[in-house]
């Protein structure tokens, strides 16, 4: 009596596991249930099944004018969602670059090409101003046009060299004039200035300096402030073009406490618990303390070893969504586009949540090599 019990026990165990347990059958018990009380129970689940269908229509009506204005698929957004965008595309260079989630549009670029006479080298800017949009706007102006008038200068002085004999020290002196002093010369003279007309109007605004000069043989790049340059070589890999001053960094931290100023953390590290870059352009009452400085890093590439694909300079808006890597094989997989990809991760780091302004300036190397 007790086994046959045992046994039909079992079996009812059995039935429901494999039939009153199962997915469909508690989803259908419960769909049987919502109708029942909507049609036979109480006006107040009426309400409550009435008022989540609104959500739902109110939810819907919000994703199609979503998508009526932002195509993310294709990355196609209007730009009237940014108040400034600017773009700009000639040969083998395109930027792109918004204001973003910012108040205002503090960032800056500039080109300058001599397509007749390529001899003389192509000039890249990208500048990241902060404390207000007239340091940044001041470097545009005056830094690329600064640098080719010194660098027609230096290539009409060594075309003289050529067609005559020197002596060997005026030879000498002649190659301590190259690419990376002219680039050193130039913004240290640029921050003089700066500083000059911005102090006396009182005006506290700075800016990052990323500038490149490139010639059929040789990229020399000059950096001040944490703006940053990536190249991709002939393999694909990242080849860093730049280095970010930071003030948690070793040496710049050992600088700022020797001047006598500190570093504090403000939701990034900051000088003087103000600026969160070491170095850079204009802000006249840190370089008074002679905490924050001008200094360029300059750093030179052999364009025949290196056989480079593109390179990206971009303000630090791009690099906080993007590593340099990351970026690399992104726009590696968009240089067809109409931007060589420069629209496409601008708008995909505003999409991936950077507060900042965002600039991307792309330039091709490709079909050099050929040139040659």
């Amino acid at each position: 009596m007790i086994e046959d019990t045992m046994t039909l026990l079992s079996l009812l165990g059995r039935i429901m596991r494999y039939f009153l347990l199962r997915p469909e059958t508690l989803f259908l018990l419960c769909i049987s249930l919502a109708l029942w009380s909507y049609f036979f129970h109480t006006d107040e689940v009426k309400t409550i099944v009435k008022s989540s269908r609104d959500a739902v229509k109110m939810v819907k009506g919000k994703v199609a004018e979503m998508m009526q204005n932002e195509r993310f698929g294709g990355l196609d957004v209007l730009d009237a969602e940014f108040s400034k965008t600017w773009e700009f595309k000639s040969n083998n260079v395109a930027v792109y670059s918004i204001q973003g989630r910012r108040d205002h549009m503090e960032d800056r670029f500039e080109v300058l090409t001599d397509i007749v006479n390529k001899s003389h080298p192509s000039i890249f800017g990208v500048f990241d101003g902060h404390g207000g949009e007239a340091a940044a706007e001041f470097a545009k102006t005056h830094l690329p046009e600064a640098l080719r008038q010194q660098l027609l200068t230096y290539e009409r002085e060594k075309e003289r060299d050529r067609e005559k004999e020197k002596e060997k020290d005026e030879k000498r002196e002649r190659i301590s004039l190259s690419y990376p002093s002219i680039l050193e010369q130039q913004i240290l003279t640029l921050d003089r200035e700066m500083l000059e007309k911005l102090s006396a109007a009182y005006n506290e605004a700075g800016t990052t300096c990323l500038v490149a000069l490139l010639s059929d043989k040789e990229l020399t790049v000059a950096n001040v402030g944490d703006s940053r340059g990536v190249l991709c070589d002939k393999d694909g890999n990242a080849i860093p073009l730049s280095h970010d001053h930071k003030p948690y960094q070793l040496k710049e931290r050992k600088r700022i406490k020797k001047a006598g100023g500190f570093i504090s953390f403000n939701g990034s590290w900051r000088v003087q618990g103000i600026l969160a870059m070491s170095r850079s352009l204009g802000d006249y009452p840190l370089k008074n303390l002679n905490v924050v400085i001008p200094d360029p890093d300059v750093m030179s590439f052999d364009l025949n070893k290196l056989q480079p694909e593109f390179m990206i300079l971009a303000s630090d808006g791009l690099w906080d969504t993007f590593s340099n890597e990351e970026a690399v094989r992104f726009i590696r997989e968009r240089l067809d586009e109409p931007h060589f990809g420069a629209k496409s991760i601008v708008l995909q780091s505003f999409y991936r949540g950077c507060p900042d302004n965002i600039t991307v300036m792309v330039v091709k190397f490709k079909g050099k090599a050929s040139e040659k």
